[in-house]
């Protein structure tokens, strides 16, 4: 399991937040389980609550840590709204294939919020409106069939002229699509939360531990680690997140860098109802609201996966998205508090792939490529354990690695 990545550098802006400390062991010899999930991120996160609220044993690992890869590297902006457009969408994978995605995502990012609630966890959760701006990629009549798209689908879409999106907004933009539904929150808090949950059911939880080998047989998966115990499985859970695991077929994602910025908190100047917002735009940029009224900008996104060079640019990267923010919001105090980089994945058309690998049917991967990974890890959260329970998701092929 060899492609590890330096995965995020800098400081990012939940470090002011103090999350739940999880309890972790040794192991120091041979164990077995039901599931076992490998990554103790968001993704591995959900996997462990949903997996012990039906039941199952449950062991999770972490080379590093809980909480300590790519999830304090999230902005957090959990949205339906997937990457690639419902109408470019379409055009890709079938217009039927586009709706049902869509519609599949704004369900999850519904039924988190709902498990949030029930579970109670306290990871500052707000219910948001989102903006979607006119920019390089669709323009203002792009957008307006953007808008018509989605209504068409079940999924209610304004469009903004430029005139009420002044107004309501102080935004000076061409278009918009105003959206309503999202939720903002803190990704550690939450993660945290979910394996204290999973802990509570008696999930079994070891770090720092490396998995070095995996071999799966017709009826259980072994899979070695770096200081000798092997732990034996019914079913394993990859959540690596951007480390990909060689198993894992590799042709249809790639791995780019991005950068975020936060500002001090400054909540009397916060656009109304704190809406999230990101641009139809190539780069793009996106931001929200914290709690506390700090703003958390990002994007600069490029193509490539070097880390030291994705480490050097972290200055000029955040003095472009500063000015950026400025421009959109001339109020605001832009000045960047926080500023990190990290890794992360995308694929073609924006989906992420959830499911068995192909000739493995007790290996599934989590991988919630693209800007949705949040509201991906529910869907897979969801997908997985249907698979493992031995039911069929309605939109399991949708997301399958043979789609």
């Amino acid at each position: 399991m060899p492609r590890k990545l330096d995965l995020r550098t800098g400081r990012p802006v939940w470090s002011a937040y103090r999350a739940p400390a999880v309890p972790t062991d040794s192991l120091t010899r041979d164990v077995k389980t039901d599931v076992l999930i490998i990554g103790m991120g968001i993704s591995g996160a959900m996997m462990a609550e949903a997996l012990t609220a039906d039941g199952h044993s449950v062991i999770c690992i972490d080379r590093r840590g809980p909480l300590k890869g790519s999830t304090s590297a999230t902005t957090a902006l959990v949205q339906f709204e997937i990457d690639q457009p419902l109408s470019t969408l379409s055009k890709m994978i079938g217009r039927a294939s586009a709706e049902q995605a869509w519609r599949r995502s704004r369900l999850a990012v519904s039924n988190l919020a709902a498990r949030i609630a029930e579970l109670g966890i306290n990871c500052s959760l707000r219910l948001t409106p989102s903006l979607y701006l006119a920019g390089t990629v669709l323009g203002p009549s792009a957008l307006r069939d953007e808008a018509d798209a989605r209504r068409q689908a079940g999924i209610a879409a304004t469009y903004l002229t430029s005139a009420p999106l002044a107004e309501k907004f102080g935004i000076e933009r061409d278009g918009a699509i105003l959206s309503h539904g999202n939720i903002a929150l803190d990704p550690r808090k939450l993660t945290a939360g979910l394996l204290l949950k999973a802990l509570e059911r008696k999930a079994r939880f070891y770090a720092p531990i490396e998995a070095t080998a995996i071999e799966d047989s017709a009826d259980e998966v072994v899979v070695a680690t770096r200081d000798g115990p092997t732990i034996t499985a019914r079913h394993v859970v990859l959540a690596t997140g951007y480390e990909l695991v060689d198993i894992v077929p590799g042709a249809a994602h790639r791995i780019i860098s991005t950068w975020a910025i936060a500002t001090r908190p400054q909540s009397r100047r916060i656009w109304p109802d704190a809406a999230l917002i990101w641009e139809a735009s190539d780069p793009y940029l996106y931001m929200r609201a914290t709690a506390d009224g700090r703003v958390v900008c990002g994007g600069e996104d490029e193509d490539f996966v070097d880390e030291t060079r994705r480490d050097q640019l972290i200055a000029d990267k955040s003095t472009r998205i500063e000015k950026k923010l400025g421009r959109l919001f001339p109020h605001l105090d832009v000045r960047p508090e926080f500023a990190w980089t990290g890794s992360f994945g995308t694929t073609t058309t924006g989906l992420p792939y959830v499911g068995a690998i192909p000739r493995h049917p007790r290996i599934h991967a989590v991988m919630g490529y693209g800007g949705n990974g949040i509201t991906f890890s529910q869907i897979a959260s969801e997908i997985v354990s249907a698979s493992i329970n031995g039911l069929d998701d309605t939109d399991a092929r949708l997301l399958a690695f043979n789609r």
